[in-house]
């Protein structure tokens, strides 16, 4: 079997870590090319190291020294890679057959899209990119032949459980519903009254993930599930009605499709990213992940509530962006990117975080994507705007 050349980007960040975990266990199968982290300069070193990856691309070009000697002192060859070029030069190589988005936030988008111009197997673990870019992507997919599969857990899982042919539509297919999961993070039976005085440590303990800060904080508002419901409409060319979200605190079963016949069939697996990242990896291939295996007996119970509308006002926006559709889902993103920034630095409470997103969604204009400079024209303002409503906040 031929060596698929891998490149990693947000490769410091948690799914980065995961990724290079699953590579390390078929090092026969997968070359690492190249590796892109932000500014953590001494992981990103270690790691080109460990892979012998042939490019090694830090975004934050005053750290381009720091990396070269970081490198030379290990004695590694990478070519370093670094500005805000870097991670799109990376995601375009000859070498790379397949690119892993995993930069957090908007910051991927640019180079994600990039990889999917240059025709390479795309791994998307960037749920932003498809919800303020998803018309963008499945146009740039279709022209360039490039496949999308997502890594969320919840869209992995999905993806292994819809019919392979989806081009005649999902109620074609015989689908009713895509059922999306939920924990509900670490304050599901927290009383209402109690949530005014959450900390961001407390917001940042989930109960059954290891994350990074941003999303373990939407994961307590559930705001990421509302940009899974985005996500998933343009991944699966879902209308909103054909998408619900249930709430599963145990985390085992990770999404679920509705068929019209009355079938569900779940994907069910133990809370950790290398299973999907595996899947993604190796589709359509089955590889080892080297995770704990499901033991469905040692399990007490497997629960499910719908959500609580009041408790998790995100969700209801994020809806409310879809419907919208144009440039709200853009907004939706860049806000919640804003006021969970805020929430983290200690300048907003956890739930003025909604509050933000609320109210930049009904003071920005609302206009067409049609291009990628529209899309970071509309989060620039929809920022700008956002910044200001967490100011208010704060008088």
């Amino acid at each position: 079997m031929q060596s698929q050349g891998i490149t990693v980007l947000g490769s410091t960040g948690s799914i980065g870590e995961s990724t290079l975990n699953v590579l390390a266990h078929h090092p026969d199968r997968f070359n690492v090319v190249a590796l892109c982290a932000h500014a953590n300069v001494t992981r990103l070193a270690e790691q080109c190291h460990q892979f012998g990856a042939r490019f090694a691309a830090i975004s934050d070009d005053t750290k381009a020294k720091d990396l070269q000697s970081a490198l030379n002192g290990l004695g590694c060859k990478s070519e370093v890679l670094a500005g805000d070029s870097a991670a799109g030069t990376a995601a375009c190589l000859d070498e790379t057959d397949t690119v892993m988005a995993a930069i957090v936030g908007a910051a991927g988008l640019e180079p994600t899209l990039r990889a999917v111009q240059s025709g390479k197997r795309l791994l998307l673990a960037n749920k932003e990119s498809m919800v303020i870019a998803g018309e963008l992507f499945r146009a740039a997919a279709g022209e360039h032949n490039s496949t999308i599969i997502p890594v969320d857990s919840e869209h992995n899982a999905l993806f292994q459980v819809l019919p392979p042919d989806l081009e005649a539509g999902l109620e074609s297919a015989g689908v009713e519903k895509l059922v999306l999961t939920a924990s509900g993070g670490p304050f599901l039976h927290t009383p209402s009254k109690d949530l005014h005085h959450v900390t961001p440590e407390q917001a940042c303990n989930h109960p059954n993930w290891n994350m990074g800060k941003k999303i373990s904080i939407d994961s307590a508002t559930l705001m990421n599930k509302g940009l899974e419901v985005i996500e998933a409409s343009w991944l699966f060319d879902a209308r909103p009605d054909q998408i619900d979200v249930i709430i599963h605190p145990q985390s085992i079963v990770h999404s679920m499709v509705a068929y019209q016949d009355g079938s569900v069939l779940a994907q069910l697996g133990m809370p950790d990213m290398r299973t999907p990242i595996a899947n993604a990896l190796a589709w359509p291939d089955r590889i080892e992940a080297g995770v704990e295996r499901l033991d469905l007996t040692a399990m007490h119970g497997l629960e499910f509530y719908p959500p609580d509308a009041e408790r998790f006002p995100g969700l209801a926006l994020a809806y409310q962006a879809l419907e919208t559709g144009g440039s709200a889902p853009v907004v939706l993103n860049a806000a919640n990117e804003i006021a969970v920034a805020a929430f983290l630095g200690h300048r907003i409470g956890f739930l003025q975080i909604p509050s933000v997103v609320s109210s930049a969604l009904n003071t920005c204009a609302t206009g067409n994507i049609e291009t990628l400079d529209d899309v970071l024209d509309y989060d620039r303002v929809a920022r700008e705007v956002a910044q200001k409503i967490v100011t208010s906040l704060g008088d």
